[in-house]
């Protein structure tokens, strides 16, 4: 099974964005200080030439903690709240939110370790959550009996920090020493502290790692490799650190040994540790070139001896250790043999792990399974007897169970529901027990126990929070620019004539893949209010595999922003809804999707949501993580060509003075170190400037998720869909963009 110490994927930058250091916010007052010319008194068409210009960048709004900045932030934050609170709706969908998010009728997910299964849970009485166990026998149970191991909540009160739980890495077998990861406030960065299972307790003279955006992974009960940022020598441009050390009890982490370095130019350097059933244990380095590339070292003897790089492409990813094999997938065509076969992108492979450590070469390889070019894999994981992988097809999932002879791969699939998404909540790689996740748009999550046989036997289910009766699903597809087919996913009700409020949600970046999920909030608070649900499978995803995501990369990412638009227009001309009814949403990247077609096409919009924005593609480099984007984005101090291009597509650079523009909300948080709250700032003060109709909330807490606990979860989505009605479904909110 894999133990990462951190795992690069492209959720972590959704998320994978699967993917930092103190912020690089400038120490500036204002922007006389910046060498630029103060735009406070600037009318907002003056401000914005000089924003396309070049010769202003509203740096001053970079400053996350600064008073300028902060207090145009909650000035903005109560012209929103004033607006949207005092809707009469406001109350009803907040506490609609809520009573889903804070249920105590949730599936309670697990992982497995040691045989037990271990949840964090959070809800009305637990705001901060309380991390727990039980037993296999006892979750079969319809009230399982838990047991608090450590509650956030009381722990968060008697420090005065406002803890938000990052996880626990365990040293096996016996995982009594855990270090346990609390971020303060919801940033990326936290601190990491050594707990003992045994007494329950912080160990006070233990690894304590102050806060910082790094990682850390056992070796054994007294030695850690660590990955700190701790020292800025040792952080790369994106804050990452680059440096790993060996770290040995009862010493001071200034003395730890460097291991391996990497350069500042890296995304970061991180350390891992991958075992398997039998005990055996096999310490790693990742070395992230940059975000799709990355350097794989094996550290001998406990990181003792001198690493060894390991045979695989720079575009790949390790994903577990089964039978001896250490199993892998190529996100590029590899020939690793000259002359050789050729594995082609996608593809899962295997090697044997113990040959390689033995030798330093690389063994025969052996092909696990080879995608088609509507399929990509999602989540894999070990049991004692199988290699379990998610393979979707067309964006809908299936369950396929491998095992490995001497004549090689063979898999026989699991019977699972029809047209659901299928993911692999956890897997004990020393018993056959593992826990499935199956849902849909119209069905509730069901969490299913694998059994011995592979059978999917029922194990928990969510309660249904919405009337799904008179709901149809379909699936379409859109012909975008170049003639490629995307698809999309459309929820509606079934017989409903003539245009409808109509959601749009998107994300185009990163890999990452979006399938059919099932939301007790959306369905409660816009399917039955009359609203139509729309999921887009555009190209920067991951739906189809690495082509599909690479397709959109750097100058070519126009092709993803098309994708959106013709997904769009198809909507119009089918007649499903009217750009005065129909609304653009997404997040993160999905936020710098949004802002484009806020630029590009606002004729096709009657509204759009931005959440925790990249806007600036001039600076997005220099904020915060931005410098590990440039792979996705491009460069733009190094390539002239994709600063031209970048240019053409920032939100901020290309707002147009005389445009009607559609009312936009713009959500991001100050606790954001991930994605910087500056670039939801400069586009909310701008807009503002310009008359244009724009709301905008900063969440002072919440990090990169724009929400620190269930409360603050609620009240983005009440102000969200608050802010959806107003715009698409009153009658006196007709737009003529």
């Amino acid at each position: 099974m894999r133990r990462w110490g951190f795992h690069l994927s492209a959720a972590a930058a959704v998320l994978a964005l699967a993917a930092c250091s103190p912020s690089e916010e400038t120490n500036m007052t204002d922007t006389e200080e910046s060498g630029v010319t103060d735009t406070a008194d600037l009318p907002g068409a003056e401000l914005n030439a000089a924003i396309q210009a070049e010769t202003e960048s509203l740096e001053w709004l970079e400053e996350v903690e600064g008073e300028r900045a902060l207090a145009f932030a909650t000035e903005m934050n109560a012209q929103s709240l004033d607006r949207l609170t005092s809707d009469p709706r406001y109350d009803t969908l907040y506490n609609q939110a809520l009573e889903v998010l804070q249920s105590t009728d949730r599936i309670p997910y697990v992982g497995v370790r040691n045989g037990e299964l271990w949840n964090f849970w959070q809800d009305a009485d637990h705001v901060k959550g309380l991390w727990r166990k039980t037993s296999v026998e006892s979750y079969a149970t319809e009230n399982p009996e838990w047991d608090v191991v450590l509650d956030l909540d009381a722990l968060g009160e008697a420090e005065g920090h406002n803890w938000v739980w990052r996880g626990a890495d365990c040293l096996a077998p016996d995982y009594t020493r855990c270090m346990i990861t609390l971020s303060d406030g919801g940033s990326d960065a936290a601190v990491r502290r050594e707990f003992n299972m045994e007494t329950r307790e912080f160990i006070e003279d233990g690894f304590i790692i102050d806060e910082t955006k790094g990682s850390t992974a056992w070796i054994d009960a007294d030695t850690l490799l660590i990955a700190t940022a701790l020292d800025p020598a040792e952080a790369t441009q994106s804050g990452y650190p680059f440096v790993v050390k060996r770290w040995s009890r009862g010493t001071p982490i200034e003395s730890a040994e460097v291991v391996i370095s990497g350069a500042e130019d890296n995304v970061g350097v991180w350390p891992a540790r991958f075992e398997q059933a039998d005990g055996t244990a096999y310490m790693m380095a990742i070395q992230a070139a940059s975000f799709f590339e990355s350097i794989y070292y094996y550290l001998p003897d406990g990181a003792t001896g001198e690493p060894v790089q390991m045979p695989l492409p720079r575009k790949s990813n390790p994903q577990t250790l089964f039978d001896g094999q250490l199993v892998f997938s190529v996100e590029e065509d590899w020939t690793p043999v000259e002359g050789g076969e050729t594995y082609p992108t996608g593809s899962i492979l295997s090697f044997d792990m113990g040959a390689f450590v033995e030798t330093g070469e690389l063994p025969a390889v052996e092909v696990v399974f080879t995608p088609n070019e509507r399929q990509s894999i999602g989540s894999v994981a070990t049991t004692a007897n199988h290699l379990l992988m998610v393979i979707n097809d067309n964006v809908v999932g299936g369950l396929e169970a491998f095992t490995r002879s001497d004549s090689g791969w063979t898999s026989e699939s699991v019977e699972t529901p029809q047209n659901a998404s299928i993911s692999i909540v956890t897997a004990d790689d020393h018993s056959d027990l593992a826990y499935v996740n199956v849902e849909g748009f119209l069905e509730p999550e069901a969490l299913y126990r694998l059994s011995a046989d592979l059978q999917l036997d029922p194990a928990k289910a969510a309660p249904s929070w919405f009337e799904a009766e008179g709901l149809v699903v379909e699936q379409r597809q859109a012909e975008s620019t170049d003639g490629t087919m995307i698809p999309y996913f459309i929820v509606h009700a079934e017989g409903v004539e003539g245009p409808q409020p109509t959601l749009l949600y998107a994300y185009g970046g990163f890999q990452v893949s979006l399938t059919p999920s099932y939301s007790g909030t959306r369905g409660r608070m816009w399917l039955e209010n009359g609203g139509t649900y729309v999921l887009a499978n555009i190209r920067g995803g991951g739906e189809f595999g690495p082509a599909w995501h690479q397709a959109g990369l750097r100058t070519n990412r126009q092709r993803i922003y098309d994708d959106l638009i013709a997904v769009a227009e198809d909507l119009i001309d089918d007649g499903v809804t009217t750009s005065d009814h129909l609304a653009v949403q997404g997040g993160s990247n999905g936020g710098l999707l949004t802002g484009v077609m806020y630029t590009q096409r606002p004729d096709l919009w009657g509204a759009v949501i931005s959440q925790v924005p990249l806007l600036d593609m001039l600076r997005f480099h220099t904020l915060l993580a931005g410098a590990s984007w440039q792979d996705e984005y491009g460069f733009p101090d190094e390539n002239a060509e994709e600063r031209a291009f970048l240019r053409s597509i920032s939100p901020f650079h290309n707002v147009e003075t005389g445009v009607d523009y559609p009312p936009m909300f713009l959500l991001t948080s100050t606790k954001d170190d991930r994605v910087h709250p500056g670039h939801a700032r400069k586009l909310a003060y701008l807009l503002n400037e310009m008359d244009q109709d724009v709301l905008y909330y900063e969440n002072m807490e919440g990090g990169h998720s724009a929400a620190a606990n269930l409360q603050e979860s609620a009240r983005r989505l009440a102000l969200e869909y608050t802010f959806l009605m107003e715009e698409l479904m009153d009658e006196d909110a007709e737009s003529e963009g």
